[in-house]
C-alpha cells in the first residue's frame, strides 16, 4: 500500500495570507501546506480522499494520474472546494461520473455547491459529473477494504477511515478533522501499520484534537507509527517535531508512505 499526503495544512493554508511570522516565512518546505487530502492506492486501486482548493496543482505535482474511488470525508470548503477538478478524471473514465461516497452532510454540501455536476455522465467533454452516494461502514473491492467511522467535528461529523489491502493484509487509518476519537474509531485503527490523526495545532480548539490531544490518543491507539496532519502556521516543522515521542511525527505535502 503506498499513500501520497497531497496537503497537511489547515482551512488557511501554510504560508497565511499577510503572515510574517517564523513559520510562513521559513525556507523548511515541509512548512508550506496546502490543504488536507491523501490519495491510497492499494493494489493498484487508487482512491482520493477530499479534494482541496489545490487539488489540481496538488495531482500535477505528485504526479497522481488514476482515481477509481472517492470519498469526501465531509463538506467543509477545505475539503470539497477543489471537486470541480474532478472533471479531468471523468474524461480519463471516458466520461463518466465520478461516484462520490460521503456522509449526508457531505453530499448534501455536493448538491448546494456543484448543482450543476449531479448527473450520470458529464453534460460535455471537460466537464465534472457527481453520482452521490452514502459511505456505508465497509466498501469491498477485490484489491482490499475501507472501513469507516464516524468522528466528532464541531457541529457535524466526518467520516474516519481504515484501509486495508488484500494482498499484504497491511492496514492504513485516517482520522482528519475530529475533536475526539469514539470507542469504535480506537477499536478499528488498533493493530494498524500507521495511523493519521487531526493535530491542527499546541492550543486547544473547540472542533479539531489539538497536537497534546492528537499524542494521548495515538499512544491510546498503540501504532507502529502516527503521523499528525490539517497543521497550522502554530507548528515549525524541524524544530517542533524534536519534541514529539517516539513514534509521532508530522506529515507534510508530498511525504510517500509505502506500508
Amino acid at each position: 500500500m503506498e499513500v501520497v499526503f497531497l496537503g497537511t495544512g489547515t482551512s488557511q493554508g501554510v504560508p497565511m495570507i499577510g503572515c510574517d511570522c517564523a513559520v510562513c516565512t521559513s525556507a523548511d518546505p515541509r512548512n508550506r501546506r496546502t490543504r488536507t487530502s491523501i490519495h491510497v492506492v492499494m493494489d493498484e486501486l487508487h482512491v482520493q480522499v477530499d479534494a482541496a482548493p489545490e487539488f489540481r496543482l496538488q495531482c500535477v505535482r505528485e504526479q497522481v494520474r488514476q482515481l477509481d474511488v472517492f470519498i469526501l470525508t465531509h463538506g467543509h470548503a477545505d475539503h470539497i472546494t477543489g471537486m470541480d477538478d474532478l472533471r479531468r478524471f471523468c474524461d480519463l473514465i471516458e466520461g463518466q461520473a465520478i461516484t462520490v461516497h460521503s456522509t449526508d452532510e457531505g453530499m448534501e454540501r455536493v448538491r448546494a455547491v456543484f448543482p450543476y455536476a449531479i448527473a450520470d455522465r458529464p453534460v460535455a467533454k471537460g466537464y465534472a459529473a457527481f453520482r452521490l452516494t452514502l459511505m456505508p461502514a465497509l466498501l469491498e473491492f477485490p484489491q482490499g477494504t475501507i472501513q469507516s467511522t464516524l468522528l466528532p467535528h464541531g457541529g457535524t461529523n466526518t467520516l474516519g477511515l481504515i484501509f486495508t489491502e488484500k494482498s499484504s493484509g497491511k492496514r492504513f487509518v485516517y482520522y482528519t478533522d475530529c475533536k475526539r476519537l469514539t470507542d469504535e474509531a480506537i477499536a478499528l485503527a488498533r493493530g494498524a501499520e500507521a495511523v493519521v490523526l487531526d493535530g491542527l495545532r499546541p492550543l486547544p480548539h473547540p472542533s479539531h484534537m489539538s497536537i497534546p490531544e492528537a499524542i494521548a490518543a495515538a499512544q491510546h491507539i498503540g501504532a507502529g507509527q502516527t503521523w499528525l496532519t490539517h497543521l497550522t502556521h502554530l507548528t515549525d516543522h524541524g524544530p517542533d517535531e524534536v519534541g514529539l515521542p517516539t513514534g509521532i511525527k508530522f506529515a507534510y505535502d508530498g511525504l510517500r508512505l509505502s506500508i
